[in-house]
């Protein structure tokens, strides 16, 4: 479907802003901010999203079963499916109602509405026909439902903007997700900050210094190709160099950074600090990267250690490295094991 995406629209826009204060939109199923609009008057209130990560974003609330006029409370949706994948439908069983037109109407119309807004990210309900991202039950001619399914709405919201960090709330729970969920949307508002007007090919290159190390903590073949790109920038399309530049380094970011890669990414930095810290100084910091590498200390443990040498000693590579700081410290992303 011919949809356009939250990147053409960063790649249109002519104006530029380095404001701190750039505000982080972040589009949410409006059950997960307590609103009660599900089919039985309820809500999916998840309090960390709403009280911790609100104080850092604003919140696009949408409910797509309201929206396209259905009430609250509402017969129950499901998905059902009789044949390809064409055949699918969001249906009402005990009434036999078909909202499968009226949704995905909508979904294109909203689709098209976020992507102007220039959103961060989006956070979908768990198992909803409407806005599950993965596993949504399939009702077949007969027997039990099949769990490999994608809400109607979500499908359609997915592949308008293919680029967009997206997570289900169910699965933000798991720490690492949560982590690299809420890494990503403030990496996508740094990497549309670059490109929202005429950048420089020295722009790039400091934008990409800056994130080598957080790049590497999710994907060295991500890094290495954006490297190679960056290179060759004065011979390439500038929108070509764009949009291959947004997709690698959104794809990698979406890598989890295992603690394999955390360590060999605090090693690097130790190498950066070798000449600066004493041998008892040295010796401290290779024991809380051993002791996180064994996962007996969280990440935040050898970090905070080298934010402190970096900060004493004025490393300016590595002060101005996001690695060190992706994401507000109040949210304690990097306080798991």
């Amino acid at each position: 479907m011919a949809l356009t995406t939250v990147a053409d629209d960063a790649a249109a826009a002519t104006t530029a802003t380095t404001d701190e204060t750039d505000e982080i939109q972040i589009g949410i199923s409006a059950c997960i901010l307590g609103q009660e609009v599900r089919y039985n008057g309820g809500h999916k209130l998840d309090r960390f999203l709403r009280d911790t990560l609100g104080a850092y974003v604003r919140f696009v609330p949408v409910c797509p079963e309201v929206e396209i006029g259905l009430g609250v409370p509402r017969e129950t949706l499901r998905l059902e499916q009789t044949g390809g994948p064409e055949t699918l439908r969001l249906v009402a069983p005990r009434s036999g109602s078909d909202h499968t037109a009226a949704m995905v109407a909508f979904a294109r119309a909203k689709a098209l509405e976020l992507g102007a807004a220039e959103l961060c990210g989006y956070i979908l309900q768990k198992g909803s026909p409407s806005c599950g991202m993965e596993r949504v039950r399939i009702y077949g001619a007969g027997g039990m439902p099949q769990r490999n399914g994608r809400g109607l709405f979500a499908q359609v919201l997915l592949e308008a903007l293919p680029e967009l960090p997206v997570e289900e709330d169910g699965r933000l729970n798991d720490p690492r997700l949560r982590e690299n969920f809420i890494e990503r949307i403030f990496a996508y508002r740094r990497l549309r900050r670059l490109f929202r007007a005429r950048w420089t090919r020295g722009e790039l290159v400091a934008f990409h210094s800056r994130e080598k190390l957080l790049l590497l903590a999710h994907d060295r073949p991500s890094y290495e190709a954006l490297g190679r790109l960056v290179a060759a920038a004065k011979q390439t399309d500038r929108a070509l160099l764009v949009e291959q530049y947004r997709r690698l380094f959104l794809g990698g970011l979406a890598r989890i950074a295992t603690t394999r890669k955390q360590t060999n990414v605090l090693q690097h930095v130790a190498g950066h600090l070798r000449e600066v810290l004493d041998e008892a100084e040295r010796r401290e910091l290779q024991e809380l990267i051993e002791s996180y590498h064994r996962q007996w200390v969280p990440l935040i443990v050898p970090l905070t250690l080298i934010r402190h040498h970096v900060r004493r000693h004025g490393l300016s590579y590595l002060a101005q490295q996001t690695y060190l700081d992706p994401h507000p410290q109040e949210l304690m992303l990097r306080n798991h094991v």
